[in-house]
């Protein structure tokens, strides 16, 4: 049997990772700025969280959900205290589409509506509703169409409130910094306006923080900016540090019952496990606050060099847009410089390093970049 082939892939074999870096089979070292799409927040193999996984796989590595699993309740408590979330309730689930959808869903029950309101350029993941939700009909398949999703323009209020009076809206979905669609940031004000619409027509606010979430921004969730709460906020990709392990924070308001949602492998002890390593170390080492300095000053830093168009984001999301003749930038800092940075097409660098990189490998990816675009200069 052979692998389904659907992933571009570099010939490059990753057999070692340790903090911000990563090692091929050949021995090569890598300055990891991506993070593998946001994933590693608290750095490679961390040793807490190595050790923790490591004392649950001992006890027990998994049971269903049919029996009390304490290591959850901590789970719920913990992520209630670091996010500031405490009167919230938590759905575990295992990926960041299967939390977008439970989100959606749980919207649907909660008010009988199903027009749901998405942006341009969202990606909300690869399910049923949550890709009919994401802005891309190359991945949509047929029987995921829908017109139960309405797209409208990004941090446009007025659109907004148009289809608000337009529709009985279900619920709105939105990305605090959107990810796959290039490093937009929704504006305060937007985020704000979607708050006040959906307390007036009894709709719900469905913060996507799948990628923007777990501190990376600077806070927790990148939509706490605002200063409002949405209702639901989905998570995922830096939850776990590379295991798999998503959620949902549900506001009070909602009223669980039995079998309203489900899930076989969602909250087992090893996923439980793996997300408190994450919550303890974000805590214990202020890396919302490292994110937020060290995010800092890379986007300051990236605004004096030249050939870019515009740098885009907040905390350890940024992304670099660039001018479309140096598609190859993104390339050379892999091949040339040893760097592992993200794209957002068109010509957008991402950056989703771990959470707790230092401004010492952020000065070393700076060094590389700039003598890129400074080549590019010259060839221009």
């Amino acid at each position: 049997m052979k692998l389904f082939d659907v992933y571009p892939l570099n010939d490059i074999t990753i057999v070692k990772a340790k903090s911000s870096n990563v090692w091929d089979d050949k021995g090569q070292q890598y300055l990891d700025m991506y993070g593998g799409h946001a994933v590693i927040s608290i750095g490679h193999t961390h040793p807490h969280y190595v050790q923790r996984i490591e004392e649950q796989l001992h006890k027990v590595g998994f049971y269903s959900n049919s029996i009390k699993i304490p290591i959850q309740t901590q789970l719920a408590e913990k992520l209630g205290k670091v996010s500031g979330k405490e009167d919230y309730q938590l759905f575990l689930c295992n990926s960041g589409a299967e939390a977008n959808e439970n989100a959606l869903k749980l919207a649907s029950f909660y008010n009988g509506r199903k027009k749901i309101i998405a942006f341009k350029k969202a990606f909300h993941g690869r399910t049923s509703l949550a890709v009919a939700a994401t802005d891309n009909p190359a991945i949509v398949a047929p029987v995921n169409e829908t017109d139960n999703i309405l797209f409208l323009p990004f941090n446009d209020e007025t659109a907004l409130e148009q289809a608000f009076l337009q529709y009985e809206i279900c619920a709105v979905i939105i990305e605090g910094i959107q990810g796959v669609g290039g490093i937009h940031v929704a504006s305060d004000t937007f985020l704000k306006t979607i708050r006040s619409l959906c307390d007036v027509h009894n709709a719900v606010f469905i913060a996507d923080s799948v990628q923007c979430g777990y501190g990376r921004s600077g806070k927790f969730y990148a939509h706490d900016y605002s200063g409002v709460n949405a209702d639901i906020y989905s998570m995922a990709k830096g939850m776990g540090n590379g295991f798999p392990v998503a959620g949902i924070a549900i506001a009070p308001k909602f009223q669980a019952k039995y079998s309203m949602l489900g899930t076989t492998f969602g909250g087992n002890h090893l996923a439980c496990a793996a997300a408190l390593a994450v919550l303890e170390i974000i805590e214990q080492d202020k890396l919302m606050d490292n994110a937020a300095a060290v995010g800092n000053y890379l986007i300051n830093e990236l605004k004096q060099l030249p050939n870019i168009t515009e740098v885009r984001g907040r905390g350890l999301m940024i992304g670099i847009e660039l001018p479309a003749e140096l598609k190859d930038v993104k390339k050379n800092l892999l091949f040339k410089h040893k760097i592992f940075t993200g794209e957002a097409k068109p010509n957008v660098i991402r950056l989703l390093p771990a959470l707790n990189i230092g401004k010492a490998e952020a000065d070393i990816f700076l060094t590389a970049l700039s003598a890129e675009l400074k080549n590019a200069s010259v060839a221009v």
